[in-house]
């Protein structure tokens, strides 16, 4: 299997991992930075090892500027993190993971920006159908009260972030290989969220076994696990079609809340995840057509 079909596996992989992390994260009941910072800390130090070894078998040194990219994709997935958990402790899990989502908008914008990638008719007509297809799975908890707007804001300046990280990924992966980027962008991220920490005057300890529990899960298989298998798709896929894919994450997000929080789907729900599937194969698409007239 070539590594960009492999790249693919791993996408959907990593995609189905971090759908798992708001349900987690509201589950915790601990502040929202303080438990994506204790994700990002299990996290990295899970990917310690298997960085040390690489860099043993490696005889290159680590490139300059791909540290420095790794380092400010850190600072926005950090900042990605804080605002996006904070919106959910806000309001729900939902609403925060589905406006930040909007991210493959400032993705492709700046993909065109700064990589000048083209994107065809079809990329921006599927991504088109993909963000209608997050307005039909949002539009009912518009109308919620308890901090829904609030989560909206917090996620939407998120995704700002978000797309800032993907495009740092995008440069930085070209630099180094898939566990060296991993690490280094998720030590800085561990840094980053500890200085938020700090600011907000967030206590480090004093958490129940379920929470520190579910700490060690989100490290292990969501930050360790799910960012492996992106960041490799990272190095072989373009950013503006990652991201769109990533859109996946508040349907199966939606699945899994259902299976274990027992929410139930309503028929808005499931009507805009259809439609943020058929706009995510329409985004592959346009791709995969681009790929063959090249």
């Amino acid at each position: 299997m070539d590594n960009i079909k492999k790249s693919y596996i791993f996408l959907l992989m990593g995609a189905l991992l971090i759908s798992f992390s708001p349900v987690l994260i509201k589950d915790a009941g601990a502040p929202g930075t303080t438990t994506v910072f204790y994700r990002l800390f299990f996290g990295t130090i899970t990917l310690l090892i298997p960085f040390v070894l690489s860099r043993i078998k490696s005889k290159e040194a680590l490139k300059t500027k791909g540290i420095i990219l790794a380092v400010l994709a850190g600072l926005c997935l950090a900042i990605d993190m804080a605002l996006w958990a904070t919106g959910i402790m806000l309001s729900n899990a939902a609403m925060p993971t589905l406006v930040g989502n909007l991210a493959p908008l400032w993705v492709g914008i700046g993909a065109f920006l700064f990589f000048k990638e083209r994107q065809n008719s079809k990329f921006w007509i599927g991504l088109f159908v993909a963000l209608v297809g997050v307005t039909f799975l949002i539009i009912q908890d518009l109308f919620q009260p308890n901090g829904i707007f609030k989560g909206l804001i917090f996620g939407l300046f998120a995704g700002v972030f978000y797309a800032s990280f993907m495009l740092f990924a995008q440069s930085g992966r070209k630099l180094l290989n898939t566990i060296s980027f991993l690490f280094i962008s998720s030590l800085a991220t561990t840094v980053f969220l500890g200085i938020f920490m700090l600011i907000q005057n967030f206590e480090f300890v004093g958490f129940s076994s379920k929470a520190w529990g579910l700490f060690v899960i989100m490290g292990v298989f969501i930050q360790a696990g799910a960012w492996f298998l992106i960041n490799f798709a990272q190095g072989y896929l373009p950013a503006s079609l990652i991201s769109p894919t990533l859109l996946a994450q508040p349907v199966m997000a939606g699945i899994i809340a259902f299976f274990m929080l027992g929410e139930e789907l309503s028929i808005w729900q499931i009507f805009g995840g259809v439609i943020v599937i058929i706009g995510i194969y329409t985004v592959h698409f346009a791709k995969q057509k681009k790929k063959q007239l090249e």
